[in-house]
């Protein structure tokens, strides 16, 4: 859990300033340590992070910290961290992994894609649906596809190496 924790925090300072949500590489983080961690425990490193953030920890987008970050725009997206890091856990579970890298991708997407639509659902509540969707949601599907196609080259490596060593 420390790894994953420090993991997720290395990938908040990994960023693109944007206006209402910050680019990071968060998204691939939470979805590796899905992948890696299995559902439970990747679920729980995710919840420890963010109880990091909710302290006042700097473990978020450029070192930010900090209760009132779960009630502002960016509070969909981390709501859905969660459920991201439970679902790619459970999809790598049944063999959605690196030996499966089309696989990995196709669950790390649908993750990606769910963060998107509940941190756009949440915008929406303070921006207004037009607004959530051009702001919050289209200018991250790009990045979502090529953080998952990172993320599945990423366990496949892992994968293969592991085979090397097991054989």
């Amino acid at each position: 859990m420390a790894v994953g924790s420090i993991a997720l925090t290395v990938s908040s300072y990994v960023q693109v300033p944007m206006i209402p949500v910050p680019v990071t590489m968060q998204t691939l983080a939470v979805t590796m340590v899905g992948a890696l961690l299995g559902r439970r425990l990747g679920t729980l490193t995710v919840m420890a992070w963010l109880a990091q953030a909710m302290a006042g920890l700097p473990v978020l987008a450029g070192g930010a910290g900090g209760i009132h970050h779960f009630a502002g725009p960016t509070a969909g997206y981390l709501a859905a961290f969660p459920i991201m890091a439970w679902m790619t856990g459970w999809f790598a579970e049944r063999g959605w992994n690196g030996l499966a890298p089309w696989r990995a991708f196709a669950a790390m997407l649908a993750a990606n894609l769910l963060c998107l639509a509940l941190g756009g659902a949440w915008l929406a509540g303070i921006l207004g649906p037009a607004q959530a969707l051009a702001l919050g949601v289209v200018p991250f599907l790009v990045g979502a596809a090529l953080k998952s196609a990172l993320g599945a080259a990423l366990l496949a490596v892992i994968a293969h190496r592991r085979l090397r060593k097991a054989a």
